[in-house]
């Protein structure tokens, strides 16, 4: 998850899909990472697309984009597109996982 401060969106995800993404299937299969969209890429991120909007959701395995949701319009939006986005894996690549 790419975020910045004080963002509106981002805290909006927070509150209603934060607290329970992680005991879910899919926050099982790709774990979340935060990153500050203002800090530097992490160097094992450098391959991906500039962007400017936060939140931004990546989903990433063994160093390839797989796909990403950009902003947080609702829950039912990005859960749908994150199972969108998850199905594109094959089931083992599921374990290695992680959004961004």
């Amino acid at each position: 998850m790419f975020e910045r401060d004080g963002c509106h969106w981002c805290k909006a995800w927070d509150e209603e899909v934060g607290e329970i993404y992680r005991k879910t299937p899919a926050g099982k299969i790709a774990p979340l990472r935060r990153v500050n969209l203002h800090d530097k890429i992490p160097e094992d991120l450098h391959f991906l697309k500039r962007f400017t909007f936060s939140p931004t959701f990546i989903v990433v395995d063994a160093g390839a984009e797989i796909g990403r949701i950009i902003g947080y319009p609702g829950e039912d939006f990005f859960w749908g597109q994150l199972q969108i986005i998850l199905e594109k894996l094959k089931p083992a690549e599921m374990v290695r996982t992680k959004v961004y």
